[in-house]
C-alpha cells in the first residue's frame, strides 16, 4: 500500500529520508530567501544583504558558506583591490526552483483556506527596504 502512494518506486522511509535531506539543505528562512534572490542572477555580498533586509552579516556569511559547501551556490573571488566576490547558484541550486515554486503555491492555498492575510504575518522579507530602515 505504501508503494501506491509514492510514484518513484522508493520505499516510504527512503522518500522520507530524501525529503528530510532537502529540508535540511534549505532549513531556514534565510537559505530559501538567498536561493530565491539568486534565481535572479549573480549578486555581490552587499546586494544580497540589502535585498534580504534584516539579515546580519554574520548570518549571511554563515549561510553562504554552508550553501557553497553543499553545492547549492558558487563563490567567485576576483583578484582586485578592494576585493570583489560574487555569488551565483549552481545547477543544483537552480534545480530547487520547482521545489520553491511548489512551496509558494502550497502557502498560497494554505493562506486562502485559513483566511490568513500574508501581510499580517509580519514576515521580515515582505518589504526589505522598510526592514533595513528599522535595523
Amino acid at each position: 500500500m505504501e508503494s501506491d502512494i509514492i510514484d518513484s518506486g522508493k520505499s516510504t522511509s527512503e522518500s522520507n529520508y530524501l525529503a528530510e535531506l532537502t529540508v535540511r539543505l534549505i532549513s531556514d528562512q534565510w537559505k530559501v530567501l538567498i536561493i530565491q534572490n539568486l534565481m535572479e542572477g549573480t549578486k555581490r555580498f552587499g546586494e544580497l544583504k540589502r535585498d534580504l533586509g534584516t539579515i546580519t552579516q554574520k548570518v549571511l556569511t554563515s549561510n553562504l558558506k554552508t550553501m557553497e559547501k553543499n553545492g547549492l551556490l558558487m563563490r567567485k573571488v576576483y583578484a582586485q583591490i578592494p576585493p570583489k566576490v560574487e555569488y551565483s547558484l549552481t545547477s543544483l541550486g537552480y534545480s530547487l526552483k520547482p521545489v520553491l515554486d511548489s512551496m509558494a503555491q502550497w502557502a498560497e492555498e494554505y493562506t486562502k483556506s485559513m483566511k490568513i492575510n500574508v501581510q499580517s504575518l509580519g514576515l521580515s522579507f515582505l518589504n526589505p527596504q522598510e526592514n533595513t530602515a528599522k535595523a
